[in-house]
């Protein structure tokens, strides 16, 4: 087992900001004690989370090619 001190990454608290402004602390490996992260997507915009629109893209009639192949199985 290793004895180094520095082996494993420091846990500490830092404050998460979403996009839409509200704040929470949590603990991460990430930067130092102390430091924001702050977020660009997260479960109040993403379309993932929020159920946005989905557009399926037919690029090159790869979506018919397998609809066509697999039509009787489903």
């Amino acid at each position: 087992m290793n004895k180094d001190p520095e082996f494993h990454p420091h846990y500490h608290q830092v404050k998460v900001v979403m996009t839409d402004g509200t704040e929470f602390l949590t603990y991460s490996t990430y930067g130092q004690e102390g430091d924001t992260i702050t977020l660009d997507i997260d479960p109040n915009s993403h379309p993932a989370w929020t159920g946005g629109d989905q557009k399926l893209m037919d690029r090159g009639g790869r979506l018919s090619r397998f609809k066509k192949k697999f039509e009787g199985l489903f």
